[in-house]
């Protein structure tokens, strides 16, 4: 049976949504298609090359080429890799390091990163800040946020606080992080190449859940940006109403505008009509990568600054 026939069969509902983004064989094909592996190399506890060395010797690597430190790695299960122990690698999918990448966080600054576990991206961002200045790192389930400090302690973070908040209650510190990173919770399509179920549980319902949830979040990490500050909007999903919908939201409801993001990744073209609504122009800036663009999860990103003295 094609991969076009079995998500068919699976959720038909999800089939007939997502064949007007996009319907060739190959889109079908690495929405399923099982992920590899990939790993990024965490500098805070040693140099990238004397780590990419060590691995060499006993793994096939290639470089992701849109993070200096990123790689896919020929490996059944990382779990074993020393390395992994050590906290030296950390398993995270390719695409899903290019938010830290966009928002560039620099050494020094107050950062918000809004909802942060498992916390590979937290690690990541404070690599880039070479463990100077603070992440106030959140996620408002505390089995998740357990997870998160684990997880951080073991790539050496210094620079991360730990809060259990709903991401909304940041807006009310008005102008307050130099850069965000609203990575938000979503109906997760992106992640059907790592498990079944995603597929299995869609339902347009959650799809709107979700968007409203992100719609509040979007507005509270706007309000706590600092004028002139980097928010940067991210999903693990395809869909529309959770991706330009979102920021076209904000769009509106602000002065902002967004920012041209210059990376060696393909994309496919951004949604500018859907279901009736017309999105802003603006949104050609935003990246939309659909599983098979890259054979990686799809991902979605949006980087907007802050105007000075904006609203």
């Amino acid at each position: 049976m094609s991969a076009r026939d079995r998500i068919k069969e699976t959720n038909p509902a999800f089939y007939k949504r997502y064949s007007r983004l996009e319907d060739t064989d190959e889109f079908w094909e690495f929405i399923i298609r099982p992920l590899r592996q990939s790993i990024r190399v965490n500098t805070l506890k040693a140099p990238l090359e004397v780590v990419v060395e060590r691995l060499k010797e006993e793994f096939e690597l290639e470089p992701v080429p849109w993070v200096r430190e990123g790689f896919f790695i020929n490996v059944d299960n990382l779990a074993k890799v020393p390395e992994h122990s050590l906290g030296l690698i950390f398993g995270q999918e390719a695409s899903s390091m290019i938010p830290p990448v966009v928002l560039d966080p620099k050494p020094g600054e107050l950062v918000l990163d809004m909802a942060a576990a498992p916390g590979s991206k937290t690690g990541q961002m404070a690599q880039y800040m070479k463990n100077e200045g603070c992440i106030v790192a959140n996620d408002p389930k505390l089995s998740r946020a357990n997870v998160l400090i684990a997880n951080l302690n073991r790539m050496g973070v210094l620079i991360a606080r730990v809060t259990t908040k709903d991401g909304a209650y940041f807006g009310r510190f008005e102008n307050t992080f130099d850069r965000i990173l609203l990575d938000a919770p979503c109906s997760s399509v992106g992640m059907i190449r790592k498990r079944w179920k995603f597929l299995e549980s869609w339902r347009l319902r959650g799809v709107i859940k979700y968007m409203n949830i992100q719609k509040r979040l979007i507005l509270a990490a706007y309000r706590a940006l600092k004028p002139g500050g980097t928010l940067v909007y991210s999903t693990c999903t395809i869909d529309p109403l959770e991706n330009e919908e979102v920021v076209d939201y904000l769009l509106r409801k602000t002065d902002t505008r967004l920012g041209k993001i210059d990376l060696p990744v393909k994309t496919s073209e951004p949604v500018l009509e859907w279901e009736g609504r017309t999105y802003s122009e603006e949104l050609k800036k935003a990246l939309r990568i659909h599983p098979n663009d890259n054979d990686t999860e799809a991902f979605f990103i949006a980087k907007m600054v802050k105007p000075e003295g904006g609203a």
